[in-house]
């Protein structure tokens, strides 16, 4: 397996991320709608079924997502699948979330149920100050990445690495300026470690992109952070011209609107609508992301 299995034939990503399981449960919760885990596995599959034919792959949970794309044939023939491989329930030291591998979670455990790529979230704040609470939850973080990493490339399964910011303790909110450098300063972290795909958060400015471009080695794409789709395509025009990503893993972008309708009407409005602004994302990398051969080449 390679990474081709989950982009683009110009080797640029447009990847549907569905991986979401409490988030979602909260999503349909604020939307006055009922849910369980077969409202999850049917939202789900039909999400995937819509979405799939324009996406070069789905980021899928392993509990939900991977039975409504494959036992429920959703998934559109050349779309790959990303597994995402951390415990839902990870844990904190205080206000802190923590970064924990399940060992049992592995390459062959994704790559045995139909996957084509390990996704495995870090919460990373690389500038954290070692010491904060008599407890490196940085260095915690580092190690499991480490260690995924190097199951996936004894294995021979691709790497997805994301990471997202949180605010330290006493922090009040990130000046954009602080934001930009916690994500570039993480960014750095993990690139250290050569996983196959970096995915990060937008940081904030095009100047914050080029220095995205020094730091990183291996080729990495932008979230969406469930901004909308209008604003998520400024996102990628910057990253790529300034940053060199490779493209997006997004999800609420395109999908978020369709928790609220009835389920009668969500295929329509996901074949339709939803499509509709995939491909307007696609369209926005076309030309513009770096290709994952060429990164990976240098």
């Amino acid at each position: 397996m390679t990474l081709a299995d989950i982009a683009r034939s110009d080797g640029t990503f447009a990847i549907v991320a569905l991986d979401q399981r409490n988030t979602l449960r909260r999503m349909f919760t604020a939307a006055g709608q009922p849910v369980d885990d077969d409202v999850l596995r049917t939202f789900k599959g039909d999400v995937i079924a819509g979405l799939s034919p324009s996406a070069s792959g789905l980021l899928v949970d392993p509990d939900f997502g991977v039975p409504a794309a494959i036992a429920d044939g959703n998934l559109a023939p050349g779309a790959g699948l990303a597994v995402a491989a951390e415990p839902s329930e990870r844990g904190k030291f205080g206000d802190e979330p923590l970064t924990r591998r399940e060992p049992a979670q592995n390459a062959a455990w994704v790559r045995d149920m139909g996957g084509h790529a390990v996704k495995f979230l870090v919460q990373l704040r690389a500038d954290r100050d070692r010491s904060l609470g008599g407890r490196d939850v940085s260095a915690e973080a580092l190690d499991a990445t480490a260690q995924v990493v190097a199951d996936c490339r004894a294995d021979g399964v691709p790497s997805v690495v994301e990471n997202l910011i949180y605010r330290l303790p006493g922090e009040t909110e990130l000046s954009p300026e602080a934001r930009a450098d916690a994500i570039i300063e993480a960014a750095r972290a993990l690139n250290d470690l050569k996983p196959d795909l970096l995915k990060l958060e937008y940081p904030g400015s095009a100047e914050a992109c080029r220095r995205i471009a020094e730091t990183v080695t291996v080729p990495w794409v932008v979230l969406s952070a469930g901004v909308g789709f209008e604003e998520f395509q400024e996102v990628l025009r910057i990253s790529c011209d300034e940053g060199g990503a490779s493209g997006f893993i997004a999800g609420r972008a395109f999908w978020k609107d369709a928790v609220a309708l009835e389920p009668s009407g969500r295929r329509p409005f996901l074949s339709d609508t939803a499509r509709r602004r995939l491909d307007a994302c696609a369209a926005a990398i076309d030309g513009r992301a770096t290709p994952w051969t060429a990164i990976a080449d240098d």
